[in-house]
């Protein structure tokens, strides 16, 4: 089980149950550290006062925000001041249908895990989860962690409370200005299209998807340990777009009935 980040109530009317916040993804990723090439020794990060040339410490920043052209000038304690009030609740304020919310609103992944092994915390843990499961519903709420305020989607996964943190609507983008393409597809063309998304369709399995650029890299670390040369490979020619729509789709069409739709997904796992 990892650490719990954070522990209280998730409260609904007069119904709290008790839990603690643990991270729903892990973090598999290689990390490096940044060393001075010519003796390879660590290199550190410092602050420094552009003017001055000197290093600054913690307690001698201050932070300034630009508004209109001006620098306005805040202090820890200002900021402080608009900390929200911590709490130790993750109030539900609405259920709403899971088929509602927009995947871009979601952020980041964590469990609630119930706290405590009383019958009556487990017992109150499991009837929101099933309750919820079976209605097919998302509490939405607030909570605070740390110093910030979060927006939080609380669903049930495999039996278990999946809590995300969320954007609010005036962090996500509005895709109105984004251009969608000219004149409007013809017949032909969209049944193509069509087909070829039913023949490249398939049931989600997140075992099939694997993370081939962490792959790539573990064999190129373990390569280096054994003392090889490790050659960079050459870039690949970026293709550009089908001079025919048409063709590239029937094209795109026949391989995909053939089964090379399915045989090149099997391939960017190696």
């Amino acid at each position: 089980m990892p650490r719990a980040l954070w522990s209280g109530s998730l409260s609904f009317g007069l119904v709290n149950v008790p839990v603690q916040l643990v991270s729903a993804a892990r973090d598999v990723d290689y990390h490096f550290h940044q060393l001075h090439r010519t003796d390879n020794v660590p290199v550190e990060q410092r602050r420094i006062c552009s003017r001055e040339n000197v290093e600054v410490w913690w307690e001698d920043v201050a932070h300034g925000y630009q508004l209109n052209g001006k620098q306005v000038i805040l202090t820890d304690e200002e900021l402080d001041s608009v900390e929200p009030r911590k709490t130790r609740t993750i109030d539900v304020e609405a259920f709403v249908d899971l088929a509602q919310i927009d995947p871009i609103y979601l952020d980041h992944p964590y469990f609630l895990t119930p706290v405590g092994e009383t019958e009556g915390t487990l017992r109150a843990y499991r009837l929101l989860a099933e309750v919820m499961g079976r209605r097919h519903r998302v509490a939405l709420g607030r909570f605070v962690m740390r110093t910030k305020e979060h927006l939080v989607a609380v669903r049930v996964r495999e039996g278990a409370l999946a809590l995300s943190t969320m954007r609010f609507h005036d962090e996500v983008r509005d895709p109105a200005p984004i251009p969608t393409g000219g004149r409007k597809p013809t017949k032909q063309a969209l049944d193509n299209a069509v087909a070829i998304i039913e023949e490249l369709s398939t049931d989600w399995n997140p075992e099939d998807y694997e993370d081939c650029y962490r792959e790539r890299l573990e064999r190129v670390i373990d390569s280096k340990r054994k003392g090889e040369h490790v050659h960079a490979p050459r870039p690949e020619r970026e293709p550009g777009p089908a001079p025919d729509l048409m063709e590239a789709l029937e094209r795109t069409l026949a391989a995909a009935r053939a089964g090379e739709g399915k045989a090149r997904r099997g391939r960017t796992k190696a």
